[in-house]
């Protein structure tokens, strides 16, 4: 019982802040709404955790919160993945950008010389 006060209001926190984010524009809607779905889902795993347990039942696994763990750790290895790929990008734009900046600063500095 403990836990399920804990986690909700860490879940109600996370909430008010994706809120915050998508007030001033700094999260889409579709990002909104599957984050909402996350912690939708999270609170109703805390609160009717028996329902994890079908769930897992279906899927052969023994207990309902492994199948979570699971989906939380393949979740969080596609988010990596996704902001290494982001990081990436970012680079080679920098590395564009910064190579442009070299290449026209030479070129002023030629043309001041003549």
């Amino acid at each position: 019982m403990i836990i399920q006060i804990i986690v909700t209001v860490f879940l109600l926190f996370a909430l008010s802040r994706l809120y915050l984010q998508f007030k001033y524009n700094h999260i889409s809607l579709l990002q909104f709404l599957f984050w909402v779905g996350v912690w939708g889902g999270v609170i109703f795993i805390i609160f009717w955790p028996n329902l994890t347990d079908k769930f897992a039942d279906f899927l052969g696994i023994k207990r309902g919160i492994d199948v979570f763990v699971y989906f939380g750790i393949i979740v969080l290895f596609y988010l990596i993945f996704r902001s290494y790929i982001k990081i990436e990008e970012m680079e080679r734009e920098i590395t564009k950008l910064v190579r442009k900046m070299a290449i026209k600063e030479l070129k002023d500095k030629e043309n001041n010389k003549t």
